[in-house]
């Protein structure tokens, strides 16, 4: 098998899997790692699993460039409490009960280098990780992570933007893994927008562009928005909301199963 075909097969036959999900897009949920408490962790991630069919951790950082406001609190929260890329994965690997759904670590550069490239393939094939999202690791200078990861059936996400030229866009939707991350805005995570015809635009030249699914992040919280992107993206990733759901306490499941209309 080949890297992200695990991840890629749980994109595609999302549809089929749930009957009342009308041909809406797959969901990719993402939390915080040991966000908002560590005892949670695997429990959050079981019923988070009980819906969601590709699951995004981020491994908590100090200068999480890409994100707003939410998931800056909860990595600064998880990073006092503890939580490093070494305790998410040792966590993870000692489960006894695991989500049916995918796991992909979403990390930057920094916590993957001061853990150690060398023995990071192993940790997070043993941790049952399928993929990683690097937002701040060039396409030009990742070809030793990628060899790495390859070498134990990991994927590497690439990530696309509407400012990204058709030409770059095109190369990263070739040899992005497992699916394109497709962000839905320039600017960071966490803001709650309307999905104008432009970015459906765009979706769709991304989606022409590449053989694996197409995911769209970013400002995603409304089943109304899930329903926009009908047709536009395989796949919503829904994060901020997502771990405002968890810091209030609510259940992720039922937040969800909203977003696909039921």
């Amino acid at each position: 098998m080949q890297p992200g075909e695990t991840i890629a097969e749980a994109i595609r036959g999302a549809s089929s899997r749930d009957a009342s999900s009308r041909g809406r897009p797959a969901l990719v949920a993402f939390i915080t790692a040991g966000f908002p408490g560590r005892a949670r962790f695997a429990a959050d991630l079981l019923k988070i699993g009980e819906v969601a069919d590709v699951i995004e951790i981020g491994v908590p950082f100090s200068d999480p460039m890409a994100d707003g406001m939410t998931i800056q609190r909860s990595s600064r929260a998880a990073l006092a409490d503890g939580v490093t890329l070494d305790w998410i994965l040792a966590e993870l690997t000692a489960f006894t009960k695991r989500p049916r759904a995918p796991l992909l670590l979403m990390s930057y550069l920094n916590p993957l280098l001061a853990h150690g490239l060398a023995k990071l393939p192993a940790g997070a094939r043993a941790a049952g990780i399928a993929g990683f999202i690097v937002p701040d690791l060039p396409f030009e200078e990742c070809a030793e992570l990628r060899a790495a990861l390859a070498g134990e059936g990991i994927a590497l996400v690439q990530m696309v933007t509407p400012v990204t030229p058709p030409g770059r866009l095109g190369m990263l939707a070739r040899e992005s893994q497992g699916f394109v991350y497709a962000v839905t805005m320039t600017g960071t995570t966490g803001r709650d927008v309307a999905v104008p015809d432009a970015v459906l635009d765009y979706l769709d030249r991304v989606r022409a562009a590449s053989a694996v699914p197409v995911c769209a992040g970013f400002g995603i919280r409304h089943a109304a928005q899930v329903a926009r992107l009908v047709g536009h993206a395989d796949g919503v990733i829904v994060g901020s909301a997502l771990v405002e759901v968890l810091e209030r306490g609510e259940d992720p499941a039922v937040f969800l199963r909203g977003l696909r209309g039921g």
